[in-house]
């Protein structure tokens, strides 16, 4: 395989007009073009968590200022899967209709208005709706950044997707260790705390609004993909199909890329294949399921669970930033590592048994062993990447990888959206974590289980056809 660095690099974007539309096209340099879409890319990754990351380092404030129930605040929990899970389906329809650019500069604004008015609407009603509009914003995103780093970066892949990684990880662990202190640097009110965040959401729509101004569509026409670029960053070869068909066939024809890769899902598909027949694909539904609702609870409660236990709540937030930041260096390293074995059960039990620990640790000695409690739970929640890996291993074709990847995160999202809300309402009723405690070391059992059967050598497709 040829490396990444030594390939020859696709042409810059071209800027294009939109079909059917009579408004003339922005003119940017090519140079140009491509360095506001790496910066669109970079400042968009920076914004996928802050919002659910530093509400969680100041819920105990929210909650007391709004009067909030144990109950309502795992509701407030469970809002991000439950608006990935709704919102994200309908990503792919909407980049079809006025492209993927356009959709990702509305979700920029559409955090920007959550962020920044969701502080001072009042109530826990205006509370929730507000930080459900600015989650919309992020699931749409979240769903179609992928499809942007294939579209203008297909020689790429590997590089982009690893530079958008680490700044999601950072966006994550920033807002959770710099809201504390930076509310207590405005005054000590929460509110110009979580507004902060607004600012950083405001300055990603510059580079979308420029991209979208100037109709930059993809990569020119007659612009093949290599079919040997990377997948995921995983550093493994893509398959054929996956990686030359949708992009350069959409680009030739003038078709949006998602519009392609939905035919190439069409045509490239085995007849008859349906993917809840695969036992494999459920089992890595599951296994997604279960990892998102423990990275939920994680953002959404780590930082209240040290706070009861003594911790100050810089210190808190701190200890929340050290759990995410884990994600940085480990989302290069499990992928590649994943690749190299035929089965990624030892993995999954390493990564289960480090949250096991963890939820032990935060059970017996919170304060004591804070720091290493967060560290295991940030080496566990890295069950996501390597959940993402195993996508595209359990399928064969291109079209395989499509419909895995859609059936088994949206069904993940959905399963993961009690767990938030469940432990809200045991922490209510039982004035302690013990409960909540036990519930997330009882779920990491079957998530190990499940994740074994998910990492077996096998495919959804021979599955389904057997």
């Amino acid at each position: 395989m040829v490396p990444e660095e030594t390939r020859t690099p696709a042409r810059p974007p071209a800027i294009r007009r939109s079909t059917g539309s009579t408004a003339p096209a922005t003119p940017l340099p090519r140079a140009w073009t491509t360095r506001l879409m790496v910066a669109g890319i970079v400042l968009a990754a920076l914004n996928l968590r802050p919002a659910i990351t530093s509400l969680g380092a100041l819920l105990e404030e929210v909650r007391d200022d709004l009067g909030m129930s144990g109950g309502a605040a795992g509701l407030l929990t469970s809002v991000p899967p439950l608006c990935f899970a709704v919102f994200g389906v309908t990503a792919p329809r909407l980049a079809r209709r006025f492209g993927p650019a356009a959709v990702v500069c509305a979700g920029m604004v559409a955090i920007t208005t959550g962020l920044a008015v969701r502080p001072y609407i009042g109530g826990t009603a205006g509370f929730l709706a507000m930080s459900a509009l600015a989650l919309m914003g992020i699931a749409v995103s979240n769903v179609l950044m992928p499809v942007i780093v294939k579209r203008w970066f297909p020689d790429r892949v590997g590089s982009m997707t690893g530079l958008y990684s680490m700044a999601l990880a950072l966006g994550t662990s920033a807002a959770a260790a710099a809201t504390v202190p930076m509310t207590d640097a405005l005054g000590g009110d929460w509110r110009s705390g979580l507004v902060v965040w607004a600012g950083l959401a405001a300055a990603a729509v510059l580079p979308w609004v420029l991209l979208v101004r100037a109709r930059v569509t993809g990569p020119g026409t007659g612009d093949r993909a290599p079919a040997t670029a990377t997948a995921a960053g995983t550093g493994d070869r893509a398959p054929a199909a996956a990686a030359a068909t949708p992009s350069a066939a959409a680009t030739r024809a003038g078709v949006p890329a998602p519009a392609a890769a939905a035919a190439a899902v069409t045509r490239h598909a085995p007849e008859g294949l349906r993917i809840t027949r695969s036992r494999t694909a459920w089992a890595l539904a599951v296994f997604f399921g279960l990892q998102a609702t423990a990275a939920y609870i994680t953002m959404g409660w780590m930082a209240q669970i040290f706070r009861d236990a003594g911790v100050a709540a810089g210190t808190a937030g701190l200890l929340l930033a050290v759990t995410m930041v884990m994600g940085v260096p480990l989302a290069f390293v499990i992928p590649r590592l994943a690749t190299r074995l035929p089965r990624q059960g030892p993995i999954v039990v390493v990564l289960g048994l480090c949250g096991l620990a963890g939820y032990a640790g935060l059970y017996l000695a919170p304060a004591a062993g804070a720091w290493a409690w967060a560290l295991l739970l940030g080496v566990s929640n890295c069950a996501f990447p390597l959940a993402l890996t195993m996508v595209g291993m359990r399928a064969r074709t291109g079209a395989g990888v499509a419909e895995l990847s859609a059936f088994a995160q949206s069904t993940g999202y959905l399963i993961s959206i009690p767990g938030p809300l469940l432990v809200g309402v045991l922490y209510q009723h039982s004035g302690g974590w013990g409960l909540p405690l036990a519930l997330m070391a009882g779920l990491m059992v079957p998530q190990i289980v499940v994740g074994v059967l998910a990492g077996r050598d096998r495919t959804v497709e021979d599955e389904v056809a057997g």
